[in-house]
């Protein structure tokens, strides 16, 4: 490893074991935990809804609390995936297929411990890929121009668009209307009211913490109230955590070949957890030498899955921290933290900002110490929390969300607009269209814009230039590539097929 590397690690192991810095690992991951064991809330409606008490910390502790509260949910939602049979993230859908079949043959243990393990190797190796990876990668995007730039985040929409469920017409719909809100407020350089209806508490734009909650936390809300599941939890009590020496064997294999897939997959706009444990699933029982034993107790369908989402969580960083570009909600979430605290994404942060960007990534891998130390002791604690009735839940969830929102500008108009973006989001998921790529729109839309603009003032309005700089035009036709090949039927078809199951 390059000692640059290793001093920057040094540098940032100093940032992330100050006692605040701890303090607020420490709170992020427990939170994280909570929110992954609790089905129905999610870590983008937590971030959201945690925004606004960052506002008084200082930039590094306050990402690193909410890179915390992301990876520390990959960890959780293993539990109730195990132990009930009710992921409590997306990213835990497919671990709940063989995990509860083991919790039910007496094997509990084996699978939680299998789930933490797990997810702490790939933890530990995406931290480390981070850090010598994504400083190169910075800067070679320090040569972008604006034309490279625009390319690169038409990419990036483009293979959101691709890796998102469902149908690909109401993913491109989803995208777009995201860039339309985006558009609302002042133009960028002339200062022109758009979209405002004569309204001045548009005049800046829609608030971006409005829109979240509203879209991820009072929308998920109405929808769990709706279809409130009854939780009856299989194992009150876990026993034999450690596994035997065959049984660990039988998991190492699976735990590497799921961080490398999770890994590759978690940088991917559009990938990050839940797109690489579907995918680590899916390659372990291709490649099993039985694949009728998935579903029926596997421990690989617990042990690939669990690594590669800890893995894409994680490695999903590296285009926000060198880019600015969001390759999730999770990180869309994260860039807004950036620009509320002042901080410009991009490959600048490096340079610019050291102690948070290499705080941010030493904290990562203590937070993976401090969820393996926390989820096994604590895993009866857990379970309590499951029998807590989602109705006694979400009048504080709301309260939290109101607070929350009205705190950022001390405006009245804002809590509306929650309330507006909630009832949108519920009709959005009864309509099967996915709220996230409106988010990831709405975040590039302003920089998409001007990016734009500033390549056409450049080149004096000739549209070419996006064609005749190599690296733009290359970015440009990886992104009709991954549009034109979601547009062939038979991919077009599973896309369908997998979004109902």
């Amino acid at each position: 490893m390059d000692f640059n590397v290793i001093t920057n690690l040094g540098m940032g192991f100093e940032q992330a074991l100050s006692l605040a810095n701890l303090f607020y690992c420490f709170l992020g991951v427990l939170l994280g935990t909570l929110v992954g064991v609790l089905p129905g809330l999610g870590p983008v409606a937590t971030i959201a809804m945690l925004l606004p008490i960052t506002f008084q910390l200082p930039p590094t502790s306050a990402l690193i609390m909410l890179a915390g509260i992301y990876y520390g949910a990959q960890y959780g939602g293993s539990t109730t995936a195990i132990l009930i049979n009710l992921p409590g993230e997306s990213s835990s859908v497919v671990t709940a297929i063989d995990g509860y079949k083991l919790a039910r043959q007496g094997r509990a243990g084996f699978a939680l411990f299998t789930a933490a393990v797990g997810s702490f190797f790939a933890g530990t190796v995406a931290t480390f890929l981070i850090a010598g990876f994504a400083p190169p990668l910075a800067a070679v995007a320090l040569s972008f121009g604006p034309a490279e730039y625009f390319s690169l985040m038409v990419l990036g929409l483009a293979a959101s668009v691709a890796l998102a469920h469902g149908s690909l017409i109401k993913a491109v719909a989803m995208v777009v209307l995201g860039l339309l809100l985006g558009t609302v407020g002042q133009d960028l350089y002339t200062g022109t009211p758009r979209f405002s209806f004569g309204m001045t508490e548009l005049a800046d734009g829609l608030e971006f913490i409005a829109l979240v909650m509203g879209l991820f936390g009072i929308g998920e809300i109405i929808r769990n109230l709706e279809d409130e599941t009854e939780r009856s939890v299989f194992a009150q009590k876990v026993a034999s955590l450690i596994p035997t020496w065959s049984d660990f064997k039988a998991t190492i294999n699976p735990i590497v070949r799921g961080t490398g897939l999770g890994t590759v997959l978690g940088i991917l706009p559009g990938g990050g957890a839940m797109l690489s444990s579907f995918a680590a699933y899916s390659f372990e029982k291709r490649i099993a030498k039985d694949p009728s034993r998935f579903g029926k107790g596997a421990i690989e369908g617990v042990a690939a899955p669990e690594a590669a989402n800890n893995a894409g969580a994680q490695t999903s960083f590296i285009p926000m921290l060198t880019l600015g570009i969001p390759s999730n909600p999770v990180m869309a979430l994260m860039i807004g933290a950036m620009i509320i605290q002042g901080i410009q994404p991009g490959p600048n942060v490096i340079t610019e900002k050291p102690d948070l960007f290499w705080g941010l990534i030493a904290s990562m891998w203590v937070g993976n110490v401090m969820l393996l130390v926390l989820n096994l002791p604590m895993i009866g604690m857990w379970v309590k929390f499951l029998t807590v009735p989602y109705h006694l839940l979400f009048p504080g969830i709301v309260a939290v969300c109101c607070i929350g929102v009205y705190s950022v500008s001390n405006n009245a108009f804002d809590v509306y607009t929650m309330a507006f973006f909630g009832v949108v989001g519920y009709v959005l998921v009864k309509l099967d269209c996915e709220p996230a790529p409106l988010l990831l729109g709405f975040v590039i839309g302003k920089m998409l814009e001007e990016y734009l603009r500033r390549a056409m003032l450049l080149s004096r309005g000739d549209p070419l230039v996006f064609f005749q700089r190599p690296i733009s035009a290359v970015l440009l036709i990886l992104a009709i590539a991954a549009l034109v090949i979601v547009l062939v039927p038979s991919i077009s078809k599973k896309r369908e097929e997998a979004f109902r199951e």
